[in-house]
C-alpha cells in the first residue's frame, strides 16, 4: 500500500509538471512526507513541506491527487500563511479555500470529495471571500493548514528552516527522495519564518510563471492571477488617494515668468483647480456608516489638492435634493438630506453629466456594484469604489472589503 501511494504522488507530480508546468512547478517545491493519521486527517502543509494520510492519498484517483498537491502549493504560492492578519482562522481558512477550488477546477483538474465551493465567488482573492463567511460557520476545509495552527511543540523536528529548498539546483531530486519519510511532524510558522518564506514563495510563484509562459502552457486565470499578485498591494485608501492627486494637473507655465535672479526666464509652476465628481450609491446594499466613512477620506485626501467637487447620490435615480458643491476651501462632509435605500442604476448619473455637458477630471463611485451600466464608457476617467464582488464593465475598480 504504501509503495503504491508513493508511486501515486510521484506520477501526479509527473504529470502536473508535463501538463501544468505552473502548478507543477510549484508543487516541486514542496518535499512530501508521510505522517501519522491523528496528525493528518487528508493533505496539508506549514508552507515548508506537504504532509500525507497514506490512506486518504490511497483513495483517490490520479486526477484527484493531482488536485489536492495543487491545493497545497497554491496555499504557499498565494503567501495565504501571511495574508491572514486580524482575520478569524476558521473563517480566513475556509475563504482561502474557496478562492482556490474554481482556480483548479477551470484549469481543468478534477476535484475531490469534500473540498469547499459555493458559486458566486470565482475569481475573487480570499480577502474579498472572507466577509461572507459567517462567524458561526460549521464548515471545515478538506485539508490541513498546519502554518496557521498554535504552535504546541517549539522546535519539534521534521519542519525544516525557513530557507529549506532555497537552493535553485535542488529541484526534483531533493523533493523526490524526502517523498519516502514517513511519520514526520509539521508545526506552525514563527513570525520570523513568515516574513522569509513570503518573499521566497514569492519568487518561486513569478519563477514558475515565467516557465510556464515560456512553454506556452499558462492560462489566462493563472495569468491574470499571478500579474494582481506580484504588482504591489496597497490599502483602498492609498488607491483612492493615487487616482486623485493623479487627476490634479500642475504643471509649468511661461504666462507668469519667475522672479528668480537672473537673466534668464523661468518658468512657473502654475496648479489648475481639479474637478471631481463623487457619487455615492445610495441603494439598501451600502449603509449609512459606510458612506460616511467614504466622504470623509475623501475630504482627508482633498485637503491635500486643489480640487472643487461635486456630489451626488443614485439608487434607481438622482437623488431629487443634489447635487451639492464644495468649493476647495470648504469641508467635504455628508449632507444631511440625502435620499435613497431604493434599487440600483447607475445610468442616471451618467446622463445627468452628459446632459450638463461636464467632463470631469475623475469621477469617484461609491457602490457595490450590483446595478444597471451605461452601455457606453464616458470620455471621462471613472474609479468604481466596489463594496463586496460586483464587477464592473469599465474603468477602474478599487476592492474595498
Amino acid at each position: 500500500m504504501s509503495d503504491e501511494v508513493e508511486t501515486k504522488l510521484s506520477a501526479a507530480r509527473t504529470r502536473l509538471i508535463l501538463d501544468k508546468p505552473f502548478l507543477g512547478a510549484l508543487v516541486l517545491r514542496l518535499p512530501m512526507h508521510a505522517t501519522k493519521p491523528e496528525r493528518c486527517k487528508t493533505i496539508g502543509t506549514d508552507v515548508r513541506a506537504l504532509y500525507y494520510n497514506r490512506d486518504y492519498i490511497g483513495r483517490l484517483s490520479l486526477d484527484q491527487t493531482q488536485f489536492v498537491l495543487a491545493h497545497e502549493a497554491l496555499h504557499c504560492a498565494l503567501s495565504h500563511f501571511a495574508r491572514r492578519q486580524h482575520r478569524v482562522r476558521q473563517r480566513w481558512d475556509i475563504a482561502c479555500d474557496l478562492a482556490i477550488n474554481p482556480l483548479l477546477i477551470k484549469e481543468g483538474l478534477k476535484p475531490p470529495p469534500g473540498v469547499l465551493l459555493r458559486s458566486g465567488f470565482e475569481d475573487m482573492m480570499a480577502e474579498e471571500i472572507y466577509p461572507y463567511i459567517d462567524d458561526d460557520t460549521e464548515e471545515e476545509t478538506h485539508d490541513d493548514h498546519f502554518y496557521d495552527q498554535e504552535d504546541k511543540s517549539q522546535g519539534s523536528p521534521g519542519g525544516g528552516s525557513a530557507n529549506q529548498d532555497d537552493n535553485e539546483g535542488r529541484g526534483c531530486v531533493d523533493a523526490e527522495s524526502e517523498a519516502v519519510q514517513s511519520d514526520a511532524t509539521p508545526r506552525p510558522l514563527t513570525e520570523t519564518e513568515q516574513e522569509q518564506l513570503a518573499v521566497q514563495w514569492r519568487q518561486r510563484l513569478a519563477g514558475a510563471a515565467q516557465q510556464a509562459m515560456q512553454a506556452g502552457k499558462l492560462g489566462a486565470n493563472m495569468a491574470r492571477l499571478v500579474e494582481h499578485l506580484l504588482q504591489p498591494q496597497l490599502p483602498w485608501r492609498m488607491l483612492l488617494a493615487r487616482y486623485m492627486t493623479t487627476a490634479a494637473r500642475d504643471d509649468y507655465s511661461y504666462q507668469r515668468p519667475s522672479r528668480r535672479e537672473g537673466s534668464a526666464i523661468l518658468p512657473t509652476l502654475k496648479s489648475t483647480q481639479v474637478d471631481v465628481v463623487v457619487i455615492l450609491d445610495t441603494s439598501g446594499s451600502v449603509n449609512d456608516a459606510e458612506m460616511r466613512e467614504f466622504v470623509s477620506e475623501i475630504d482627508a485626501i482633498k485637503g491635500q489638492m486643489r480640487a472643487r467637487l461635486t456630489l451626488h447620490a443614485c439608487d434607481a435615480e438622482l437623488c431629487k435634493d443634489g447635487p451639492w458643491y464644495f468649493e476647495p476651501w470648504d469641508e467635504f462632509t455628508m449632507p444631511a438630506n440625502v435620499c435613497g435605500r431604493g434599487g440600483t442604476r447607475f445610468t442616471p448619473a451618467f446622463e445627468w453629466l452628459e446632459q450638463a455637458d461636464r467632463r470631469p477630471d475623475l469621477v469617484v463611485y461609491f457602490t457595490d456594484a450590483e446595478g444597471e451600466f451605461p452601455g457606453i464608457e464616458p470620455d471621462f476617467p471613472v474609479l468604481w469604489l466596489v463594496k463586496g464582488r460586483g464587477k464592473v464593465p469599465w474603468g477602474q475598480r478599487i476592492q474595498l472589503n
